[in-house]
């Protein structure tokens, strides 16, 4: 199987993990670690659920990996992420030695692999990524835009409601 094929089973496989967090009211962002071609580690956000501003996908992945192979060094695997990494997220992806990640979508409003800045491949750091991004980048970004629109518009109503009630309670 090409790479070009990995990446896209991979990704799909963290999107997967992205629609368990859509599911429970998170953002919905997925990650899975790959280690000689399988899947070791897979995670989704849950920092709403925890009220853990750390407990981004990115980095419940890693943790996890960590203990299946044993070691914080993660050499040899692959990060598939659905969104390009923050700057917590990209900081422990260089401290656990991930050689290769891939992203969906990008995040330009906090990616700090593309968007922001350029920190996975940044040569003043004793370790750089290979990065591939946009691995099913569409179906990443719809995720994420489908979730924020019906946030909005819940919250839209819940607002009408409140002004409705509370005008009704006046008379």
């Amino acid at each position: 199987m090409e790479l070009l094929d990995y990446d896209q089973q991979f990704m799909k496989e963290a999107i997967q993990e992205a629609k368990k967090a859509e599911a429970v009211g998170e953002v919905p962002i997925g990650a899975v670690i790959v280690y000689q071609n399988k899947i070791i580690a897979r995670a989704h956000n849950l920092r709403e659920t925890t009220q853990n501003a750390v407990t981004h996908a990115e980095l419940m992945a890693i943790q996890g990996a960590c203990q299946v192979i044993g070691s914080w060094r993660l050499e040899e695997t692959t990060l598939y992420v659905t969104l390009e990494p923050c700057p917590m997220c990209a900081g422990a992806i260089l401290q656990s030695r991930i050689p290769r990640v891939v992203y969906g979508a990008r995040d330009p409003k906090g990616g700090c692999v593309h968007s922001f800045y350029e920190l996975l491949n940044d040569s003043r750091f004793n370790h750089e990524c290979e990065v591939k991004e946009g691995v099913l980048a569409e179906e990443c970004g719809q995720l994420l835009s489908g979730f924020f629109r019906a946030l909005r518009e819940r919250k839209k109503a819940e607002k009408l409601a409140k002004q409705t009630g509370d005008s009704n309670n006046a008379i």
